[in-house]
């Protein structure tokens, strides 16, 4: 009997959390296919996952593969899938138990293509466990909650409420199909993983639950700040990925296009954002020469970020304005979304 979801899990070093978010997918049972993807881990990551395994046979299994980074997983993970949904579970992050339940339910009613979703949209809470706080997105202004729907009933989504790949399970057949090809060795590809999806994605169904527990706290994880900072040529990358390589301004639905055009500016403000936090000539100069290659390369999606109000699109604040106003306005509204959204 086919499995109702896969759940990757990419590793790297993880023998501390990795249980836990193991752990967190067994109310699942027999439903729920574990895929612990072993991207060259040194320390007990594979002992623990292989513990698992032989504890659990018919839902763990345990991928061993060379080091090729986060999206080098994720692509091993849904390669190997048999799920008829797949999500990714990052292995310091975990899942609430009752929304797990109530997720398997909703997916044992979509076996029938005709009743099937291309993507369940769950929500997800960043959980600052250093700061002993936490908080929770949801789509509830957005979306329809509990049916299936269309572009045609999206709503405008809220500064910090796009869909991330917390909040994203895919039907396996379309995400595999997609055309997605993460890149290895790469930082911040969850977007592409949303992205190449979301283009062929046509009906989906709005499960309001707190889903994903997204940890925040290491110093070392990958959304710290320090450490997006240090990595800008990796964000740049996926960035540029994003804009160039995806054929968003060929896509005929405009609800579609217009929330992948609002997604993209969301990780180039991200981009923009990081540039300007370095505080070096140097790097607003490229931050500069980013946009300009945007305006030269992407003038449809160009046009349609100038065309916008400034407090919808504050991209454009930084074309429009003087730079002696822009910037510091810029790094001021950075600080109060961090500070509001708790992101890194």
């Amino acid at each position: 009997m086919q499995k109702l979801l896969t759940v990757a899990i990419p590793c790297f070093n993880s023998q501390d959390y990795v249980g836990r978010a193991i752990e967190s997918l067994l109310p699942g049972k027999d439903k729920v296919e574990i895929l612990v993807v072993n991207d060259g881990s040194t320390d007990d990551t594979d002992k623990i996952a292989l513990e698992y395994e032989n504890k659990y046979p018919d839902t763990v299994r345990l991928i061993n593969k060379e080091n090729g980074g986060h999206g080098d997983a994720v692509m091993t993970g849904l390669k190997n899938a048999t799920g008829l949904y797949f999500r990714v579970l990052d292995s310091d992050d975990w899942l609430e138990k009752d929304s797990l339940l109530k997720l398997m339910e909703v997916l044992g009613q979509m076996t029938e293509p005709d009743k099937a979703a291309d993507l369940v949209i769950t929500n997800y809470v960043y959980e600052k466990v250093n700061e002993g706080r936490s908080c929770a997105i949801d789509y509830r202004k957005n979306l329809p909650t509990g049916r299936l729907f269309g572009w045609d009933e999206v709503g405008k989504f809220a500064t910090g409420s796009y869909l991330l790949m917390h909040s994203a399970t895919f039907r396996t057949e379309l995400a595999r199909n997609s055309g997605m090809d993460l890149p290895k060795h790469t930082f911040y590809v969850d977007h592409l993983f949303v992205c190449y999806p979301m283009i062929h994605v046509e009906k989906m169904y709005y499960l309001d639950v707190d889903l994903y527990r997204y940890f925040i706290g290491r110093e070392d994880q990958s959304v710290n700040e320090k450490v997006m900072l240090s990595r800008m040529d990796q964000q740049l990358r996926v960035n540029r990925l994003m804009l160039y390589q995806l054929e968003v301004d060929t896509i005929t639905n405009q609800a579609k296009k217009d929330y992948l055009y609002y997604y993209t500016e969301i990780v180039t403000l991200a981009t923009v954002s990081f540039l300007l936090r370095l505080g070096t000539k140097e790097d607003a100069q490229q931050m500069e020469s980013f946009l300009d290659e945007i305006r030269d390369k992407r003038p449809e999606y160009y046009n349609w970020i100038m065309s916008r109000p400034f407090y919808r699109h504050p991209m454009r604040a930084l074309r429009k304005l003087p730079r002696w106003l822009s910037y510091p306005l810029y790094r001021l509204a950075y600080k109060i979304a961090r500070k509001h959204f708790g992101f890194n």
